[in-house]
C-alpha cells in the first residue's frame, strides 16, 4: 500500500530520535501508518518503530531539544503514550491487490546499463516483489566466512525496488548472496507468511554472455533473474555433488538408436580401435547451472575415472581424452590422476594433426 502521511505534531522527517523501551535510536526516514515510522539506525538500516515509542532529542531545524534524564524516562514514557501524535494519513495510488498476488513471488534482477558493451558495462539490481505484501527485507553479500548487508529497507507490494550499481570488478563480491525478508500489510488483516531466508550462488560467467538477459514480465529489457520465492515456496540452493548428476544423468537417458555417441562424451570408432572421450563440459551436461569451476572439474574427473575403470582390464586399449587446449588446468589434473591411480598405464600427448594440442592418449597396460 502507498501511503502518504503529513506530520502534525511534534515527530517529523529528519527529527533525530531516542527509544523509550531500548537502547539506540536514530534519524526518522518517513512514516508507514499511524503508528509506525520509519528510522534510519546508526548502522544505516531502516526500521519500523512504534511512533509512541520515539522521543525527539534533536528537531529537524537542528534544535537541540536534549537527551531524557534517565529518572524521567519512565514517566515519559507514559506521558507518550496518553498523547498520541495526531498523524494525517492520505491513501493514494494504492496498488492494486491481485488473486495470484496473495502468494508471494520475489527475485533479484540484474540489468546491464548498456548492453551493447557487456565487457565493460555496469549493472543495475533490482528486488521485484510480485505479491500484494510488503516485504521488510536485507540484501546481503558472503565475504570470507561473514556477510555483508548491501541493502536494507521496505518494498511495497507489486513493485520492484533499485538496490545498487556495480562494475564489473565487483562481480566476484556477488558469487554469494542471501536475502532474507518478512511479509506483511498496512492497516488490514492479512495471511501469515513464514520469514523467508535463501541463499544463492551467482554464476558471473552468466553477466558476460548476451543470451543470459532474457525477456522477463518485469521490465522492458532483457534482465537476469535469480528467483527468491515462487508461489510461496523459496528457491533453494543447488548443492549436488557430482557423483548425484551422474546418476541423474544416467536415469534421464533413453535408449535411442540416433543418438549421437559424443552426447555422452564417448565415441569409439569401430571394434578393439581408439576410444575417443569428450571431457568438454558442454558434451557432458546440459546445463552446470549451480556448478562453481570446482564442481565442473570434479565431474570431468569422475568422468575419466569411470572410462578407465571400464577399461583397466582391456590391455592396449588406446583412449584418447578431449580437454582442450584452455590454461592446462583438466589437462594437468588428468595426468595426476594417471600418477596417482592408473600408474602402469602410458600416457602421452594425441595425434597434433587430428586433435591439436588439446588431447592426451593412455594407453592401458
Amino acid at each position: 500500500m502507498t501511503v502518504k502521511i503529513e506530520r502534525m505534531n511534534k515527530l517529523s522527517v529528519g527529527d533525530k530520535v531516542r527509544f523509550l523501551n531500548t537502547v539506540g535510536g536514530g534519524t526518522v526516514k518517513g512514516f508507514l501508518n499511524k503508528q509506525l515510522a520509519m528510522i534510519e539506525d546508526e548502522h544505516g538500516f531502516d526500521v519500523p518503530v512504534l511512533i509512541t515509542e520515539c522521543v525527539v532529542v534533536e528537531a529537524a531545524g537542528n534544535e537541540k531539544m536534549g537527551h531524557l534524564p534517565e529518572t524521567e524516562e519512565v514517566s515519559a514514557k507514559e506521558k507518550a503514550a496518553s498523547d498520541k501524535p495526531e498523524v494525517r494519513v492520505t491513501e493514494t495510488d494504492i496498488p492494486e491487490e491481485t488473486r495470484e498476488g496473495e502468494q508471494i513471488t520475489a527475485c533479484l534482477a540484474y540489468l546491464p546499463t548498456n548492453v551493447k558493451a557487456l565487457s565493460s558495462t555496469p549493472y543495475e539490481c533490482y528486488f521485484v516483489n510480485d505479491s500484494n505484501y510488503w516485504l521488510f527485507f536485507n540484501y546481503m553479500s558472503r565475504e570470507n566466512n561473514s556477510w555483508k548487508s548491501r541493502y536494507s529497507g521496505s518494498v511495497e507490494p507489486n513493485t520492484k525496488m533499485f538496490l545498487e550499481e556495480f562494475g564489473k570488478e565487483q562481480l566476484n563480491d556477488l558469487e554469494k548472496v542471501c536475502v532474507q525478508f518478512i511479509a506483511f500489510k498496512h492497516n488490514k488483516p492479512f495471511r501469515f507468511k513464514n520469514p523467508c531466508s535463501v541463499e544463492l550462488r551467482i554464476d558471473t560467467v552468466k553477466f558476460y554472455k548476451l543470451h543470459s538477459f532474457r525477456e522477463n514480465d518485469y521490465f522492458d529489457e532483457d534482465a537476469l533473474l535469480f528467483y527468491l520465492m515462487r508461489n510461496d515456496l523459496p528457491e533453494r540452493e543447488l548443492l549436488i555433488s557430482a557423483g548425484d548428476l551422474e546418476k541423474a544423468i544416467r536415469e534421464k537417458e533413453t535408449p535411442d538408436r540416433h543418438r549421437r555417441p559424443r552426447i555422452e562424451g564417448i565415441e569409439k570408432k569401430g571394434k578393439n580401435a581408439v576410444i575417443e572421450v569428450d571431457l568438454h563440459i558442454d558434451q557432458l551436461l546440459d546445463t552446470t547451472a549451480g556448478m562453481s569451476n570446482t564442481d565442473l572439474l570434479e565431474y570431468q574427473l569422475n568422468r575419466f575415472n569411470e572410462v578407465m575403470t571400464d577399461n583397466r582390464r582391456n590391455k592396449n586399449q588406446k583412449i584418447v581424452f578431449i580437454h582442450g587446449k584452455g590454461d592446462g588446468v583438466l589437462k594437468n589434473a588428468l595426468v595426476k590422476e594417471l600418477k596417482m591411480k592408473y600408474p602402469t598405464c602410458y600416457h602421452q600427448d594425441a595425434s597434433f594433426q587430428e586433435y591439436g594440442y588439446g588431447a592426451t592418449m593412455v594407453t592401458i597396460k
